[in-house]
C-alpha cells in the first residue's frame, strides 16, 4: 500500500523559516515525479511546487525564491523548504506523486496524495 506521510508543519512568526518533509512507502518514486500543493478552507488546492525524476524543480511565481522543493531518492521523501514566511502562506500543505516522470502542475494528475500537515504563519 501506498502511503505518502507529510511532517514538518507547525506555527511560525513571520520571516520564519520551515521544511515539510514527505515519506513515501510503499513503492519507490524514483522515477515519479512529485510536488507540493496547498489549500486554505474555501479555496482550491493551488499548486505550490514540483519535481521531475532527475531532479529538475518548478515552483509557483508566488514562491519563487523563497520556497525550494528537493527530493532525497535513497531516503524516498521529498522536501519543501520555505523561507521568509508570510501570513498568506498559512494553508494545510500537502504532498503529492505521480506514476510519471515528468512534473505538473494540476492536481488531478498526482496519483497519490498524502494527508496534509498545517502551516500557520502569525503576523
Amino acid at each position: 500500500q501506498v502511503q505518502l506521510v507529510e511532517s514538518g508543519g507547525g506555527l511560525v512568526q513571520a520571516g520564519a523559516s520551515l521544511t515539510l518533509s514527505c515519506a513515501a512507502s510503499g513503492r519507490t518514486f524514483s522515477r515519479s515525479a512529485m510536488g507540493w500543493f496547498r489549500q486554505v478552507p474555501e479555496k482550491e488546492r493551488e499548486f505550490v511546487a514540483a519535481i521531475n525524476w532527475i531532479g529538475a524543480a518548478y515552483h509557483a511565481d508566488f514562491v519563487k525564491d523563497r520556497f525550494f522543493i528537493s527530493r532525497d531518492d535513497a531516503k524516498n521523501t521529498l522536501y519543501l523548504h520555505m523561507n521568509n514566511l508570510k501570513p498568506e502562506d498559512t494553508a494545510v500543505y500537502y504532498c503529492a506523486a505521480r506514476r510519471q516522470a515528468n512534473w505538473s502542475s494540476v492536481g488531478s494528475e498526482y496519483d497519490y496524495w498524502g494527508q496534509g500537515t498545517q502551516v500557520t504563519v502569525s503576523s
